[in-house]
């Protein structure tokens, strides 16, 4: 079912919150990502924390199986890193999920540039096991990352796990990537590093999108354990190089005037950047706040010069 022809009753789940609370476990990946990509994505108003030409951006893979919208996957595209000073936020260019009531609650709620999509799990010879992890019970005692292959116990030759994720509308299917998932940790999960228990809160814009023409901010506050893990390996075999931004004027004008055809391509190209770590998020515990409207800092400046 593709997102537009969805009712606007809310989903049960999500009549309970704010907060929203997702449990599960996630893959948070950052990748030097080319200013020139990410500025395709972001407001021309918000000002890009880059150095040298380049921003963090990448992506936060996560499966949750208790939310709102129950038991599904999620990937994050993160395009770059915002100035909202005196801290900064990050900005997603692409939500793809596996559940219509969690793109639809993306999309109408927070502002995101949510998309349906499937999560196909790859046989160690690549091909697919299932045509999505939703549409198989997701089991609490697995976690997300024991499926992908990390921490898992699959036979010692083989040392990775694979995923392809592709966006769905209506009856087409158009793939997006595929994801590498290394082995780490010992066979033995009882003796696993899981990592040290931290809370921290992950501040991100969204909206001026059709739904939410404003600039969103919304929060979420985050309980798990955490752990440096290789990066995950990431490629879309149908292209052979990422695309980059055309001309200055999509920069230029921000995300209203990217097509949605363009938007992925450069989605794409956040993906295929160079990754710079990965942590792995286990026992996830994430409160996410409804979103704000906000006034971009370097408005809020020209609003008081005028004053005055």
């Amino acid at each position: 079912m593709a997102p537009d022809k969805e009712k606007e009753t809310p989903c049960v789940g999500y009549r309970h919150g704010p907060p929203w609370v997702f449990k599960g476990s996630a893959l948070y990946q950052l990748h030097l990502v080319k200013a020139s990509t990410a500025r395709a994505f972001v407001p021309r108003d918000l000002r890009l924390v880059e150095a040298f030409g380049y921003t963090l951006g990448g992506m936060f893979l996560a499966r949750y199986h208790d939310s709102p919208a129950g038991a599904f996957d999620e990937l994050v595209v993160i395009a770059g890193i915002v100035w909202d000073p005196p801290t900064s936020c990050a900005w997603a260019a692409r939500v793809l999920v596996n559940s219509v009531e969690a793109c639809r609650h993306g999309r109408k709620e927070v502002g995101l540039p949510s998309h349906v999509a499937t999560f196909s799990k790859l046989s160690h010879g690549g091909q697919a096991e299932a045509s999505a992890l939703g549409s198989k019970p997701l089991v609490k005692s697995n976690g997300f990352l024991s499926v992908l292959g990390i921490g898992s116990t699959v036979p010692e030759q083989e040392n990775r796990r694979e995923i392809e994720i592709s966006e769905t509308k209506g009856s087409s299917t158009k793939h997006l990537c595929n994801i590498s998932m290394p082995l780490t940790g010992s066979h033995n999960k009882h003796h696993k590093w899981m990592g040290p228990a931290i809370r921290m809160s992950l501040p991100s814009f969204s909206g001026q999108t059709e739904d939410h023409p404003d600039l969103l901010k919304y929060s979420c506050k985050v309980e798990c354990r955490v752990r440096p893990v290789s990066p995950a390996r990431i490629w879309n075999p149908r292209i052979t190089e990422p695309q980059e931004c055309s001309d200055g004027k999509i920069n230029s004008a921000g995300p209203k005037v990217l097509a949605d055809s363009d938007a992925q391509s450069q989605s794409i190209s956040v993906l295929l950047s160079k990754p710079i770590f990965a942590l792995e998020f286990s026992s996830l515990r994430m409160h996410v706040d409804a979103p704000k409207i906000v006034v971009p800092h370097c408005k809020k400046k020209e609003v008081g010069y005028s004053s005055t």
